[in-house]
């Protein structure tokens, strides 16, 4: 039985977490200590270095040949499930969309961010400092392995999407200059960036108007090559996969890291975790309210953050047959705050960033008794 001596000991390994994005807060908003290029250069900073030492730290720890596969397998069957449910709901939404037009709910770029709200989580940064109270040293493993595959898997579909819907709407603005009068394409500049046309215009080929099997080729081994550029030089896969490699090399052959380089990334990486707070609190202050898309879309983000998700990721384990203490882990690590680097990728490729950003921000800030309620209620599951 859970006892306000276990919620206890959750409050307090969250707390420092709240302190440190407190302090980021403050120092921008209050205390005016950083100008708004400063914060910048403390994001850079925090996401080219401190971050990438950490996830190298966890993942090289990490035993590949014990890695728990059927906690991985829910993960897998949950994510696969949301991906299947927003496809069902896009299509159905679109069913009409010859003679009357697409509800504006079916938006393809809509069932993307769903997915990103619905199932990339902060594991790392908030799931193993959560994690060591409530489970001990078995939900941190959990966490660590889940954020190996996030990192990819999940991640680089993500990105797939994002740089695969930036090729589109570039084609459509090439298509309809070739096809259109300098005057027609210059007085309705909006037409061809509107996500509805990306959708509906699935007969124009990339890059060029012509429609030849060459220029989509060509087009095709664009796109793979810039997905494959940008996964290549992302700082955090380059981490996870150096980390797994080392993880691999080091169980097999039984080596252990030389101190002088354990030590070079422990000395940026132990700032990972109040690093990454101290920065959502720079990000909070700098932006006009937290609540930046609308109560609406910040409703709709919570909902799928905290309850869509963690409840699609029950029944995925229970599937899989996850019981006991492995089930209750899935489950609440399927309700930490939403993903940093989600709205990282948001923002770089225009693609809800506010919605994002508001489920960052006040995900974060309202995860405290969200993750304890489920903490308290999973002693009555499974």
């Amino acid at each position: 039985m859970i006892g306000l001596d276990d919620i206890s000991k959750v409050v307090v390994g969250m707390v420092p977490l709240y302190f440190a994005l407190l302090l980021g807060y403050a120092s921008v908003r209050w205390w005016r200590l950083f100008t708004s290029e400063q914060c910048d250069g403390i994001n850079r900073f925090i996401c080219l270095f401190i971050l990438p030492l950490f996830s190298f730290d966890f993942t090289a720890g990490v035993d590949p040949f014990r890695m728990n596969y059927r906690m991985i397998g829910a993960d897998a069957v949950s994510k696969v499930a949301t991906i299947v449910g927003f496809a069902a709901w896009w299509a159905w939404a679109n069913l009409g969309s010859g003679d009357r037009p697409a509800k504006p709910s079916g938006s393809l770029n809509s069932c993307v961010t769903g997915f990103s709200l619905s199932t990339l989580t902060n594991l790392l940064f908030m799931g193993v400092p959560i994690m060591r109270p409530m489970y001990g040293d078995v939900g941190v493993d959990i966490v660590v392995q889940l954020s190996v595959i996030q990192s990819l898997v999940w991640f680089p579909i993500l990105l797939t999407f994002l740089e695969y819907r930036k090729m589109r709407m570039e084609s459509l603005q090439m298509a309809a200059a070739a096809s259109s009068s300098p005057e027609a394409a210059s007085s309705s500049p909006d037409r061809v960036t509107d996500e509805r046309d990306i959708e509906q215009n699935d007969d124009i080929v990339a890059v060029s108007g012509n429609g030849g099997g060459s220029s989509e080729g060509s087009s095709k081994w664009r796109f793979i090559s810039v997905v494959a550029i940008k996964l290549a030089m992302n700082p955090n896969i380059i981490a996870v996969v150096l980390g797994i490699s080392w993880a691999l090399a080091a169980h097999w052959w039984n080596l252990r890291m030389p101190t002088v380089i354990s030590g070079s990334v422990q000395i940026l990486s132990k700032a990972g975790t109040g690093t990454a707070m101290f920065n959502i609190g720079i990000f909070m202050a700098t932006q006009k309210k937290i609540i930046a898309c609308g109560k609406g879309p910040a409703t709709l983000g919570m909902v799928l953050r905290f309850i869509v998700g963690p409840a699609i990721m029950a029944t995925s384990s229970l599937v899989v047959g996850l019981r006991g203490r492995l089930f209750h882990i899935a489950v609440i690590q399927a309700a930490l705050p939403q993903a940093v680097a989600s709205f990282v990728y948001a923002k770089e490729y225009g693609l809800h960033a506010t919605v994002i950003s508001t489920a960052v921000v006040f995900g974060t800030l309202i995860s405290l008794p969200v993750l304890i309620g489920y903490f308290a209620a999973m002693e009555y599951l499974a």
